[in-house]
This record gives structure tokens, sequence and C-alpha cells, in this order.
């Protein structure tokens, strides 16, 4: 039987493989992948696709999930954390962004609402490309990971109104109240199908399907609850997209969203990947190639437009200008959801098919550009650093927040409070140490200053900020923050203001301490190694390796500047000498039962490591732990005691102390 379908899809799947394998060697990220995939096999590149609307059904079925795993990852309580972000820096960016897009479209000579709608559309951000490439920098943690995160999360929930907006914008000609009015009674209906759904309904079903234990069914049960949904809203005139997400926050509002969220994952990413690949076949290479400068120029606009409105709302909301930078730059794209969007702009005939077709080809172009954007906009924070602009420009309009007064010396500065820096606060705290706390969070500096602590806000990579700090007569200074281009910068400026000082540096991985060494830095602390050897650790002391060995194979790779494990092998001295296994040895605990003979009697008396061949390494009598418990201990009902010896010895040992017996051992009682 041939299917057509299926020889597209395998196309398709075969052609990724490739492709994203390429992209992953050149540091491109998957989804720009699938946009090239989709160029290459689509009817405007080597036409290997025959079947383009049924995978552009597939595609749909692909945004339902995409926007149904988004509702059940939707948390409030995730939001509160970084809520100044989301929704101060989502709407003045969404709003900014918007608003200059629709100037600029009303000047080119486009009516007020299809420009306003081209503002939408250009607003939105790749949540997808942009939270894969700061993920994959281990700066999620950062100030501008921090913005980012709270802006791309406002835009992937702005999308569900501007989708309800679209149609008022194509009505605003030749609609009618009646209308208006129309959208909002279903507006209403759905938010009251919401809130029974979450409250009532999703728990409910939910719970009996769960009692069945069957994956099958609880998978089952999700999708079609997703689909069921979107479909609902569809046939009432709102969107498929909207309909996928209000189920998504059904379910995220009841005990299983963690299990539903995995199920339905491995389907999301095979159809959202075919929905990129969707997105990619309508790019018209034959159209960029005819009037290249003019799509690109556009393309080039919108990069800056974006970079520039969410670098300002960055610095609006009090972060320094580096860090502004750093998110302006990775925010810049247009985004998978304008293309959700502009779907059904074009649906309602806001805009034009050729418009559609463009605006195609100048986001894949956007969307490609986003992994070198974000390479090199540390250089470009840099160098705009270098220019003579006002000092709160580049600390933050909160560095007004108040800055140590007193002049301190020989004291300890911390950069960065997260973990680390808090837990080292805390112990130079508990042992007297003078010390000063650099943070870049303007809500953790209030909040930490009203507690009494000596931290004040700003931006270490500006030397003004660690001379407030009196970097020039500490003692030590310690760098725990998450962002590896700044804390090279940082290590450079303190060893250049004060080479005496010492520092000590938090890094996230082992190839990063030559660099930072040689910038003046004079311990590094890599996380994945340190991670490691507490790994070890924890198992060669479950193996019962002598502790000595364990203090000094950890000391000697410390002492190598980390290069040990790279080039240790099997054979190494060291590992020779640790006995990984004591197979004839048996740890066990025992309670004494108040029948044993042994009860009232001293370890001297019972003398058990030479009449039974067992230790004693501690008891534990109600809430008292004796450790090596010395020859006048007297054992007493109820203490529980753990033993180390052979099998055979516990043997004998168990029933002496549990269930009474004679006191001597089996050799003795021969005689």
């Amino acid at each position: 039987m041939h299917i057509p379908l299926l020889n597209d899809i395998i196309i398709l799947f075969g052609l990724s493989i490739a492709v994203i394998y390429v992209c992953q060697k050149i540091k491109i990220p998957s989804v720009v992948g699938f946009l090239i995939t989709g160029v290459l096999a689509g009817p405007h590149g080597l036409g290997l696709v025959n079947d383009v609307e049924s995978v552009d059904a597939l595609a749909e079925l692909g945004i339902i999930l995409l926007l149904f795993t988004i509702g059940i990852e939707f948390s409030l309580r995730q939001l509160l954390k970084i809520k100044k972000s989301v929704f101060i820096g989502g709407t003045l960016q969404v709003l900014f962004t918007s608003l200059a897009t629709m100037f600029i479209m009303v000047r080119v000579g486009y009516s007020w609402n299809v420009a306003l709608f081209i503002g939408f559309l250009v607003s939105l951000s790749s949540t997808a490309i942009v939270l894969k490439l700061i993920q994959d920098r281990s700066e999620i943690d950062s100030p501008h990971g921090r913005n980012i995160l709270g802006i791309l999360i406002f835009q992937d929930i702005i999308i569900i109104p501007m989708m309800l907006f679209t149609p008022l914008l194509a009505n605003t000609t030749g609609g009618s109240g009646e209308s208006v009015l129309l959208m909002i009674v279903k507006v209403l209906l759905v938010l009251i199908f919401l809130y029974v759904g979450a409250r009532w309904a999703a728990p409910f079903v939910f719970h009996h399907i769960a009692r069945q234990r069957s994956r099958e069914l609880f998978l089952i049960s999700t999708i079609t609850m997703g689909l069921a949904v979107a479909w609902l809203t569809s046939s009432i005139g709102l969107s498929l997209s909207l309909g996928a997400f209000l189920a998504g926050l059904i379910i995220s509002e009841s005990d299983y969203n963690h299990q539903a969220l995995v199920s339905i994952l491995p389907f999301r990413d095979v159809f959202t990947s075919i929905f990129f690949v969707s997105v990619g076949m309508l790019f018209n290479a034959s159209e960029f190639v005819q009037n290249p400068l003019a799509i690109t120029g556009v393309a080039v606009l919108i990069l800056a437009v974006k970079s520039i409105a969410a670098g300002a709302v960055v610095l609006s909301l009090g972060f320094p200008l580096r860090t502004a930078v750093l998110s302006g730059m990775a925010l810049n794209q247009v985004g998978e959801f304008s293309f959700i969007l502009s779907r059904v702009g074009l649906e309602y005939q806001l805009i034009s098919q050729e418009f559609y077709q463009l605006f195609i080809i100048v986001s894949v172009l956007t969307m490609a550009v986003t992994p070198f954007s974000v390479g090199v906009s540390p250089r470009l924070a840099q160098a705009l650093l270098r220019l003579p602009l006002p000092a709160k420009t580049k600390t933050g309009l909160e560095s007004y927040l108040e800055s140590p007064q007193e002049r301190l010396n020989d004291h300890l500065v911390i950069i960065g409070f997260g973990i680390n820096g808090r837990n080292l606060a805390r112990a130079a705290s508990a042992t007297g140490i003078p010390y000063v706390i650099i943070e870049m969070n303007p809500d953790v500096v209030r909040q930490e200053r009203d507690n009494g602590e000596p931290i004040f806000f700003g931006d270490a990579v500006h030397l003004e900020v660690l001379r407030l700090a009196n970097i020039d007569t500490a003692r030590v200074a310690v760098v725990a923050i998450s962002d590896a281009a700044a804390t090279t910068r940082i290590v450079d400026l303190i060893h250049k203001s004060n080479p005496q000082v010492h520092i000590i540096v938090r890094t996230r991985y082992v190839q990063d301490i030559g660099e930072l060494y040689s910038l003046g830095a004079n311990d590094v602390i890599p996380e994945e190694f340190e991670t490691s050897v507490e790994i070890f650790t924890l198992v060669l002391k479950k193996y019962l390796v002598p502790k000595v060995d364990i203090d000094r194979f950890v000391s000697e790779i410390r002492a190598d500047g980390y290069e040990m494990l790279r080039t240790m092998s099997r054979k190494s001295a060291t590992f020779q000498d640790i006995k990984l296994h004591y197979h004839n040895a048996e740890i066990a605990n025992i309670r004494i039962e108040s029948s044993s003979v042994l009860v009232g009697q001293t370890l001297a008396d019972i003398d058990m490591r030479n009449r039974y061949g067992v230790s004693i390494l501690l008891i534990q009598r109600g809430d008292e732990t004796i450790i090596n418990p010395g020859a006048e201990t007297l054992l007493q009902p109820g203490d529980q005691v753990v033993l180390l010896g052979t099998p055979a010895c516990m043997n004998q040992v168990t029933g002496l102390l549990g269930a009474g017996g004679d006191s001597k051992p089996a050799s003795e009682r021969s005689h």
C-alpha cells in the first residue's frame, strides 16, 4: 500500500538528521536546522515533498502540542520570583516594539490596524532558540538571563490576547459592536470553563484515570483532553492554539501536571519539529535572491529595533548597560509564535500572501542570526562601556542604593549573592570576618539590607563599583556569579586594581580554569569538578575505603590543578593503593533484647572482637549516639548496636544479642 505522506515524512526526518548534525557541529540551534531542512525540501527548494498540505496539518498539531505544554508548565509561583521582569519588563518590551514598528509601518503607508498587527508580529521573540542558547551558556541565573526569561514568559502569555484581538483589528472598519460583545461573551464562557475545569473536572477525571495505573490510559487521556479543548474553542470561533493553552492550564492546576508534561513532551518535540520544517518550506529562496539587499535591510532593521527596545526596557528596570545589551541582543529575532499569529492575520486578511511570504523570509533570517548576535553581545557591551556615557547608565539606575559608607580594610569582598555567596556571608559573619557584598538584583539588595547585610547594588565589571567595595584594601575577593564573560572581566579588573588581593573564583567548567589563572585568579573552583569529587568521595566511603586514602586522593587531584582526572588511568599508583572492595565484610544494625545474656555486661567483659571476631562501631541509645564506645560501656535493653565483621561471625552474634543463649563462642562450647 502506497502512502505518499509516509514518504514525505521519511524524507523530512532523514534530511533533518543530516542538516541538524551539521548545525550542531557549527553550533547552530536545532530550530534553525529544521528551518533549513524545510527550505531545502520545500516547493521553493529541491521540491522533495509533494503533499505540503498534509505536512501543514501535522504542523498544526505541533502548534497545539507546543501551546498545550506551555500551559502545563505555566505556574504563578514561578512567575512571582521574576515578576518584575515578567510583568513590567515584558509589558514594556511588547509595547515599545509594537509601537515602534507600528510607527514605521504607518510611515510606509499601511493603515493603523494593519501596522499594529505587524507590530505584534515583530514584538515576539523565539523562546525555543533563546532559552536553548542561554542554557547552553549556563547564563540562565545571570541578571540578563533572568530578564530574558521573564520577558519570554510574558510573550508566551501575551500571544493569547493578541490572537483574541486580531479579529477585532480585522473588523475595525466594517465590524459592529455586536461582534465585539459576542467575542467578550465567548471569552467569559471560556474563562468560566477554565475555572470549572481546573477546580473540579480535571482533578476528578485524572484521579480516577491515575488509579488504574495504566501509562497508556493516562497518555491517551492527556492528549485527548488537549485536542478536545482546542477543538471546542475552535468550534466557537476562537483559535485552536488558545484552546490548547487553556487545556494545559487546566492540567497545570492538578496533581498530575508533571506526569502529563513528561508523557506529552516526546510527541510535542516530534510535531513541533514538523512545524518548523513546514515554516522553512514557505521560504522562497528565489524571491530572496531577486531582492537580497531590501530583504536583508528589513531583517537588520528588525534586529536593531528589537535590540534597542528590549535593551531600553532592561535599563528602565534599573539594570546596568551591560545587562541591557546582553538582553537586547538575545531578544532581537522574530519568534516562532509570530508564525502562528501571522497565519491568523492571513486568515483574517490583515496581511496579504505576498507580505506573509516576505515576513517568513525575514523571520528565518533573524532566527539564523541569533546565535551569532548572542555570541558577540559581550564584546559589544564592553565596547559601549568605553564610551563617555553617564555613570548611572553604565552602572544601573538602581545604583542609588546605599554603598558602604565606612572605609574597610583587610576585608572580604563577595561578588554575587546566590547560594555560594549566601553561605560564604553566613560563615564570615559567624567568624567575625568583615565583608561586603556586591549584587545585581535590586530586590535582593533591598531585602538583605533590611536584614542587616552589608550589601549594595552594582555591576562588578565596572571599576567604580569595585572601588565602592574598597577592593584596593581587601584581603580576599570571591567571584561567585553565573556569567562566564563577566567573571573573566571582573577577575582582570580586580587583579589590575589590587595585585595583592587573593582572588577566589567559582566557574562552571574545568576548561575555564586556565584563562582565569592567567588573568590573576589565585584559586579557581570549577563546579563540575567539585561535584564529581563529592560523588566519588561518597562512593568510596560506601565501599569502606580508608578516609586517609580518600583525603590523599582528593588532595593530589587538587594539587595537580585538576589535571589528574584528565590523565589518570586505571594503573595510577593512587588507585593501586585503594582497595575498593571488601567482599568478606558486613555491617549490621542489631537491637539488644531484654532477654539477651549480654545485658548489663561491659564491652570489656564481653570482649567481642577477640572472642567473636566482631567489632562494635557505635551504639544508638535513644537520642544518644555513642561512637567508638569504651570498654566500660554497659549494654542495655533497647540499645541498637552497629557491628562490623564477616557474615559467619555476624550470624553467631545476632542470636547472642537478640534472643539470648550461651555467651561463649561455639569454639569454646565444644570443649
